[in-house]
């Protein structure tokens, strides 16, 4: 039997993109956007999605693929599956990397990826190279942007206000300067305005 030809890159492409998202739209946790519920982390691939384009219209294909998969299957692993200690929490976080890295590769082989491309993405989903990396910047200013525009007021629901204070600083020390400007645009809702100018020590965010 003839080996299969190599699948052209676009159909490889989209072919990955509908995986992901079927595998994503398995998520039984709801988010309602626009009053309709719908999957979390298929929601949340879309805003990944959405913050890499803006930030970077020309970004490549693996780069574009990653933020595709960066929460993938999360819900596999849930937090309860780890102590709930500090430890655990990191222990957790690293489990999620290496598992969300794992399951993308398979489907990217599958779907006909060469493995030099699996390994790219790989290692922009488990942030190797981060900051060096320009592309792993630009992922992680989505995941920033992402967190800030969606995930802050939630977060903040349920986090003691000093420690929602650290957290602030940490994400925005890992922020480009042009991604921080965006931050600063977008809209809040008074607590979380007011908890966003006390990590920046005075930085004013757009009023909600």
């Amino acid at each position: 039997m003839n080996a299969p030809s190599p699948v052209p890159a676009a159909p490889r492409f989209a072919a990955a993109l509908h995986r992901f998202d079927e595998e994503n739209a398995r998520d039984p946790h709801r988010v309602v956007v626009d009053g309709v519920p719908r999957p979390r982390e298929l929601v949340y691939a879309d805003w990944l999605t959405g913050w890499v384009r803006r930030l970077c219209p020309d970004a490549s294909e693996e780069l574009r693929l990653a933020a595709r998969c960066q929460h993938l299957c999360r819900w596999m692993i849930p937090r309860e599956s780890h102590p709930a200690t500090r430890a655990g929490y990191l222990r957790w976080r690293e489990a999620l990397r290496k598992f969300h890295a794992q399951r993308a590769g398979e489907i990217l082989r599958a779907v006909g990826y060469p493995e030099e491309a699996i390994a790219r993405v790989q290692a922009l989903n488990l942030k190797q190279h981060f900051p060096v990396d320009a592309e792993a910047r630009v992922l992680e200013d989505a995941l920033c942007l992402v967190f800030l525009e969606h995930q802050f007021a939630e977060l903040a629901d349920k986090t003691a206000e000093d420690k929602m204070v650290n957290a602030l600083q940490k994400a925005w020390k890992k922020m480009t300067p042009a991604a921080q400007a965006l931050a600063l645009k977008l809209s809040y809702a008074p607590r979380e305005r007011a908890l966003l100018r006390q990590a920046l020590g005075g930085e004013r965010p757009s009023a909600g």
